[in-house]
């Protein structure tokens, strides 16, 4: 979908519709958990049923039914529903969703559609392979339908490119979704991150005064945590950013300053973007040493909530320890991986990268500390994660790969470290059992990714790491000549 085709969308949603919250990076989490979802993801539904009633032509012999099906508590699963109902050209005429009465585990989903016969016959054969349909009521007239019972299959946590549009419009539009100056507000972000091109400045922010207002309640909650939370590259790093970024209360940093700063200090640069990426997209730029980073601030009428990361998330929760060479190399390890890996390579990647640069815990100094983006910049799940009553395990790529991410409530479980350093090997040794038909490598004086699959590439490698080796030798003969003397 275009972006003129999502603004139209957007600006034809009903007013009648509220969607609460969905994705926390910042929440007290007090909100009920399915029916959030339920809510969140009923207003891709509406936004999708008014692209079907655009784009699908009005056909003869069609039939009406009512179709409820239940989909986990899961993001993505309501997604991959929808796309079957577009590739048959079934027209959404109605579409609710609720809390499941025969499963607490459940919400379902309530859709009134009609079509043709036999591409409504079709659409439910596919929807019996990724839903159990709970029940189907054909019309008067029609008896191609009757109830069925089938089986389910694990429903992954997966956003495509193709659908990206349609979820930043959605994700847009909870919070202050009545509000026409915010909805504004977003557009014009939008604009600017989606005319961003490769070598042009990120454009500088008038952050308006409720902006500021919002961000300074979040930066002030965090801070009182930081000194006992935080782990001490965070502690070492945010004073640099106050200092050379002008990280305060009262002061939103630009992207553009940040950007600079972290290129100076670890080789990333920072890279505006709308909303959300799909798991490869992400994690490709991570490769090329790019953070994607949104500047966009949460609606100011809750602070401490955001169901999608905006700024005060990114630069409270990420900045900070992408200024960590370190951790900056660990953040490039998973996205050198995801080069040429399979989508279920990639969606293990993702997990690991849940579960440790946005939900990792680090031991130091006889405790635990957070390293996490989400935790760091959300006051209560930080002092969940560290209250000595979370679920603790030590990182094991293997074991948090398969691990479930929770989307609107803590995290079931989070994962501790040794260090960054044993992170990124473990990671590593992880990327050595993914299959793809080669190997790579991150070239940081061209900012470019070699692509290691004949000897002529090989041996280019082996002579810059000869030429490093060199260089080592020599500063130890110098080291050691001045100790003599």
């Amino acid at each position: 979908m275009s972006a003129d085709a999502a603004e139209a969308a957007k600006a034809e949603m009903p007013d009648e519709l509220e969607p609460t919250k969905g994705k926390s990076h910042d929440s007290d989490k007090k909100f009920d958990n399915k029916a959030s979802i339920s809510k969140y993801e009923c207003t891709i539904y509406y936004l999708f049923c008014f692209l079907e009633k655009i784009h699908t032509e009005k056909e003869s012999k069609y039939c009406s039914a009512t179709i409820i099906f239940t989909l986990k508590n899961e993001v993505g699963g309501l997604i991959r529903a929808l796309k079957l109902f577009q590739e048959k050209h079934v027209h959404l005429v109605h579409i609710e969703s609720r809390k499941s009465k025969r499963r607490d585990s459940d919400f379902e989903i309530f859709i009134n559609c009609d079509s043709e016969h036999e591409q409504l016959k079709e659409l439910t054969e596919l929807l019996r392979t990724h839903t159990e349909i709970v029940e189907m009521t054909p019309s008067e007239n029609s008896s191609l339908l009757h109830d069925v019972t089938c089986s389910k299959f694990p429903i992954f946590h997966q956003i495509t490119r193709y659908v990206y549009s349609l979820c930043y419009t959605a994700t847009l539009l909870l919070q202050g979704f009545k509000d026409q100056i915010y909805r504004k507000r977003r557009k014009y972000f939008a604009d600017l991150a989606m005319n961003f091109k490769h070598g042009d400045q990120i454009p500088r922010i008038n952050y308006t005064a409720e902006e500021v207002r919002t961000w300074g309640v979040v930066f002030q909650e965090l801070n009182k945590l930081y000194p006992s939370h935080a782990c001490k590259e965070y502690l070492k790093n945010l004073p640099l950013l106050t200092r050379y970024c002008k990280y305060s209360e009262n002061n939103i940093p630009q992207l553009e300053d940040v950007s600079r700063f972290l290129m100076e200090r670890s080789g990333f640069s920072i890279r505006p973007v709308a909303g959300y990426l799909s798991p490869r997209d992400f994690l490709a730029g991570l490769a090329f040493r790019v953070f994607h980073c949104t500047q966009y601030v949460r609606h100011g009428s809750e602070p401490l909530y955001t169901p999608e990361p905006d700024t005060c998330h990114e630069v409270l929760g990420h900045v900070p320890l992408l200024a960590e060479p370190s951790f900056a190399q660990f953040s490039q390890e998973l996205g050198l991986a995801s080069l040429g890996a399979s989508d279920e390579d990639v969606q293990k990647l993702a997990t690991c990268y849940f579960f440790t640069v946005e939900f990792g815990l680090c031991k130091q100094d006889g405790g635990l500390r957070a390293y996490g983006a989400g935790l760091l910049s959300s006051a209560s799940e930080l002092k969940h994660a560290l209250s000595g009553e979370a679920n603790i395990r030590p990182f094991d790529p293997v074991v948090t790969c398969n691990q479930e991410c929770m989307i609107t409530t803590f995290q079931d479980v989070y994962f501790v470290a040794e260090s960054f350093e044993e992170a990124k090997n473990k990671m590593r040794e992880f990327a050595k059992t993914l299959k793809r038909p080669f190997t790579v490598n991150y070239n940081p004086y061209t900012q470019s990714v070699d692509v290691l699959r004949d000897t002529s590439n090989i041996n280019n490698m082996v002579k810059d790491i000869r030429h490093e080796l060199d260089i080592v030798e020599d500063a130890l003969r110098r080291l050691g000549k001045l100790q003599r003397d």
